[in-house]
């Protein structure tokens, strides 16, 4: 159970216990019920079916105005991928965040909102925040408590910004790499995302507190072809085995919410899947939590545009409790109140819904605490997270290849540096920074692993980069070529043609490689790439994975200040052809899961 966040500041909405908080006292002295459900059943009998239809709707903020989310009762707002207020600031978001919950605290109930961002890898929409490593690299460093730290440090900053819901961490197990979501996979067996879960603790627990979300509820790692929203087919015995076995690591450790997957268990999609939401989750696995859908998850379930009333009641008896519905809000509303008052939806149902999503807003002390707890503002970007993420960079590095040509020398020489991920905080951040899909350029404060090179080479050394390779000649005792994928996330993200490098990182290794230097190549990607056949042509191959705001850890390993310790959470292909590729299936693979190389003492 998550411990409540301990000051949200503002003493006036302590007056928004009044309607609650006497009876739950009384109810809680007199017959011994956990107080949150005792103060959420005292609000639910004083809540219209207008007021809890309003629980269960979450708007994207940019469709709503302070009036709406009075008028409707809106219980939930998100902030989808770039969706920021101006300027991008950790202050202007608690200033929009706290005008919001103004908002809310007018209405007659006086309940508070619960705002919910996709902090996948830190605070990742706020400019200035720290950029942690993408999923699939903190699953090579198979570090739960580094992992567990990181969402403590996660939820300071996001919770300085007043956010309080976080739609993080995904669970998934990525079984093709053709997948555009590979990188939000902690590896591709499940043991290592139940491992990682450690997240969720570090979310949750302790002060701040924010709410964590298990997604994307389940098998969207699995599905034919890697198709991003596809169809995962497999039998139940193996969904279960591989698919739904981190869920019941992040239900044990107590996740506030858990979100469902847009793809479909063979060809039924999961946000109609009452056997999966409600009987298993639910019921099976003791899940207490809210079920939240995903973006217009709803949309998908006829595979038509436009969200119908049928799939409304389809989802909400499925299961779902929380509807995000970014711009057409109000028609679900709509739709919703219609269904209920037909009886096609039971208020069963609709309590069951507002149930969970106040019990979540208790138990975060929303009620007591609404407003940002400013003394969390400061830590977002802050030296101290920024060190950690340094940290979690250099134990993410997975060296493949060596044949002495690294750690590099910092006493002294030369080292040339060539590629166009060397140089570029949004490359090397990938996607779901700043905006969704991310962008390359200077998107955010970071450190650049060129700059990182630079600050970690000695005194006596000599650092020369150009982007293509141009001006390299024998004197340089080292080529370091960082190359690899452009920015992208889901949907855009799938490669189901070539996983190669791109010409422009072919034209520059090749220009290193003429040069008769050794070439270190450092690879920025968010899976393992088609690399065998230039392999043989290098000295050494570091993958690094999406490092994010703190390149001066991949210097820390190329130099040898932090020795490599990084285990690949994914089988590495030997050739496109092979995926999908997974230990245990008898394919021959380039590296095997679990391989890592290290220096000698």
């Amino acid at each position: 159970m998550m411990r409540p966040r301990p000051s949200r500041s503002l003493a006036a909405a302590a007056a928004s216990l009044l309607l609650v908080s006497g009876a739950a006292v009384r109810a809680d002295a007199s017959g011994g019920r956990d107080p949150a459900a005792a103060r959420v059943e005292a609000l639910l009998k004083r809540m219209t079916l207008d007021e809890k239809i309003g629980q269960m709707t979450q708007a994207e903020r940019q469709n709503v105005t302070a009036d709406d989310i009075t008028r409707y009762r809106l219980g939930s707002l998100l902030s989808g991928g770039g969706s920021v207020p101006t300027p991008n600031t950790a202050a202007s978001w608690a200033d929009m965040y706290d005008g919001y919950q103004r908002a809310a605290l007018a209405t007659p109930r006086r309940i508070p909102l619960i705002y919910g961002v996709d902090a996948v890898h830190g605070h990742n929409n706020v400019y200035g925040a720290t950029i942690f490593p993408h999923n699939i690299g903190l699953g090579a460093t198979r570090d739960p408590r580094l992992v567990r730290d990181i969402g403590r440090a996660t939820a300071e900053e996001v919770a300085g910004t007043g956010v309080d819901w976080n739609f993080a961490p995904c669970l998934c197990v990525a079984r093709n790499d053709r997948w555009g979501r590979t990188y939000e996979s902690f590896g591709e067996v499940p043991e290592l995302p139940a491992q990682m879960s450690t997240v969720i603790d570090g979310l949750q627990d302790g002060r701040p507190s924010i709410l964590a979300t298990a997604k994307h509820y389940v098998g969207d790692g699995g599905t034919t072809g890697g198709k991003d929203q596809g169809d995962t087919q497999l039998s139940e015995a193996e969904l279960r085995r591989i698919h739904l076995a981190p869920f019941r690591a992040a239900v044990r450790r107590g996740v506030g919410s858990v979100m469902v997957s847009y793809s479909s268990w063979n060809g039924v999609k999961l946000h109609g899947h009452k056997y999966l939401i409600t009987d298993v989750l639910k019921k099976e696995l003791r899940f207490s939590g809210l079920v939240v859908s995903d973006y217009n998850g709803i949309d998908q379930i006829d595979g038509q545009p436009g969200f119908t009333p049928a799939e409304v009641r389809t989802a909400v008896n499925a299961g779902i409790d929380m509807f995000m519905v970014p711009a057409e809000w109000k028609r679900f509303i709509e739709t919703l109140r219609a269904e209920v008052q037909a009886g096609r939806v039971p208020m069963a149902r609709i309590d069951d819904a507002n149930r969970r999503i106040l019990t979540q807003k208790v138990r975060l002390g929303l009620f007591e605490r609404p407003f940002t707890d400013r003394r969390y503002t400061p830590t977002v970007g802050s030296a101290e997270h920024r060190a950690l993420a340094r940290q979690a960079v250099a134990k993410s590095q997975v060296l493949l290849k060596n044949d002495g040509a690294l750690p590099l020398d910092r006493r002294g020489g030369k080292i040339f540096v060539a590629g166009k991920s060397a140089d570029d905080i949004g490359v090397q951040s990938g996607g779901w920074t700043i905006t969704w899909q991310g962008s390359p350029g200077n998107i955010t404060p970071g450190t650049t692993i060129l700059q990182g090179i630079r600050q970690t080479a000695g005194k006596g050394s000599t650092v020369t980069y150009d982007k293509e390779g141009d001006g390299i000649d024998r004197s340089y005792k080292a080529a370091v070529a960082v190359v690899g994928e452009l920015p992208y996330a889901e949907f855009l993200g799938d490669r189901p043609a070539g996983m190669g490098l791109d010409a422009e990182d072919l034209a520059t290794l090749a220009k290193l490689r003429a040069s008769g230097v050794p070439v270190v190549v450092v690879l920025v990607s968010g899976r393992p790439l088609d690399i065998a056949p230039q392999l043989p042509g290098w000295n050494a191959l570091l993958a690094s994975w999406l490092p994010g705001t703190e390149g001066r850890g991949v210097a820390d390993v190329l130099f040898g200040v932090t020795r490599p310790t990084g285990k690949l959470p994914v089988t590495w292909m030997r050739s496109a052809d092979q995926q999908p590729i997974n230990v245990g299936d008898g394919k021959r693979p380039l590296f095997p899961f679990g391989y890592g190389l290290s220096y000698r003492r």
